[in-house]
């Protein structure tokens, strides 16, 4: 599970932001919104409000570099534009096999290299008490490296940047190396990146074709998200009651990634008074994007992945919305994770659906951009468990509206600011 990010230089964040999944356990409201293990507690869900243009996208393409970077593959990252400096600083946080590491990297994007790693284990023990443990530090900048073998030491200086170091080298001649490989490989391995607005439907395709528990759930979830539909098959193309030209009959709307497979996605076909119809053409955008999405929840939740959403609630009912998200809060599920952005202000509710620290804002003025969480407004401030939080957010009075005066105050307690502002701080 995703514990923390960090992010500097990256996209629209010139300063380093921190988004973290990390549970304040005081409160004890809604702990089956919590995954607690070995004394380390993170939240199952988390929700990202902000304004068109914030920045909340920039936010999942933080997460999105973060996987292609530690699975090999090319990183999709851009440093800031207002930024001299190449280098995009990135770090992670999180829990693998009830253990607890810490990952930063830096990409020099203008060199194409990674001049700096540091890989660390993080004890906590039962008072909260926490103790790390470099297991690899590479900074070409300070020429500093730590590593528990010595011929790995004196190499370090000499190996190329063009790569994490457990890519460049033979992993499994250094016991630790190799270790580290696997556990960030392994988690890196079960993030999904979801665009609502442009959901590849293979993954569904491919489930359904087969009988399986997994399919049905997914099938079943389909079904209760469209009342009228009677069932979802996968079925032959010449059993259809329609005759279909696939060079013809193409969804009008980009709702869904649409790639050459137009046959295999004519076979999704939903059911309604016994007559089944392909989902592609006849179902609404809502219906096919849930149809998409199914996989990822349900396999999600089975096999405890982290699965991150941009723009939840495009061209779906909030009610549904809701459900989804109480899905992954809920007690049986024990170790997924979902990370969504969304507007649906329905959503914004900690009197029935959330902790405070499970609600986060983007922010942006003429400064800069800002992340920071629901938790971070205090009860002195007029924000309780208790308080209707989507009349505050309505009002402004949390930010993260298209005003950028109405979180001056915070901003400046918090010192976030690159200067101070000019009304008598």
């Amino acid at each position: 599970m995703l514990i923390e990010l960090r992010a500097k230089n990256c996209f629209s964040f010139s300063d380093e932001i921190i988004f973290s999944a990390k549970a304040d356990m005081r409160s004890k409201k809604f702990a089956s919104n919590v995954h607690s293990e070995n004394h380390f507690n993170i939240l199952k869900a988390i929700g990202i409000y902000g304004p068109n243009n914030a920045g909340k996208t920039c936010l999942v393409k933080c997460i999105r570099s973060a996987k292609n970077i530690l699975l090999n593959q090319k990183p999709r990252i851009m440093r800031n534009i207002f930024q001299e400096s190449a280098i995009c600083q990135l770090g992670i946080t999180f829990l693998e096999e009830g253990r607890q590491f810490s990952y930063d990297f830096w990409y020099d994007e203008k060199n194409k290299e990674y001049p700096y790693e540091k890989f660390s284990e993080i004890m906590k023990d039962q008072y909260g008490n926490e103790k790390e443990n470099v297991w690899l530090l590479k900074d070409v900048i300070n020429s500093d490296y730590q590593y528990d073998s010595e011929d790995l030491l004196k190499m370090m200086p000499f190996i190329s940047q063009s790569n994490l170091l457990f890519y460049l080298l033979d992993a499994n001649k250094f016991g630790q190396l190799a270790e580290m490989k696997r556990i960030v490989t392994k988690f890196a391995s079960k993030i999904d990146i979801v665009n609502m607005n442009n959901i590849p439907l293979k993954r569904t395709i491919d489930l359904m074709k087969n009988q399986s528990d997994l399919q049905k759930k997914v099938v079943e979830f389909i079904k209760n998200a469209d009342l009228y539909m009677d069932d979802f098959e996968c079925v032959d193309v010449d059993q259809l009651h329609i005759k279909i030209d696939p060079n013809e009959e193409k969804p009008e709307e980009k709702a869904l990634d649409i790639p050459e497979r137009i046959l295999d996605q004519m076979r999704l076909v939903s059911v309604y008074k016994g007559v089944p119809v392909p989902s592609v053409l006849f179902d609404s955008t809502g219906t096919k994007k849930i149809a998409a999405l199914a996989s990822y929840i349900i396999e999600g939740i089975e096999q405890g992945r982290i699965l991150v959403i941009d723009e939840l609630d495009s061209s779906i009912h909030f009610k549904l919305t809701r459900a989804i998200v109480a899905m992954f809060n809920n007690e049986l599920n024990t170790n997924a994770q979902m990370i969504f952005t969304v507007h649906d202000i329905n959503l914004m509710d900690c009197k029935r659906m959330f902790r405070k620290e499970q609600i986060w804002f983007v922010h942006k003025d003429e400064n800069g951009v800002y992340v920071y969480s629901l938790a971070e407004f205090t009860a002195q401030q007029g924000v309780r468990d208790t308080t209707d939080i989507m009349e505050k957010y309505r009002k402004g009075v949390l930010g993260a509206l298209p005003d950028p005066e109405l979180i001056r105050s915070l901003l400046s307690i918090k010192g976030n600011r690159k200067e101070a502002l000019d009304h008598g701080e």
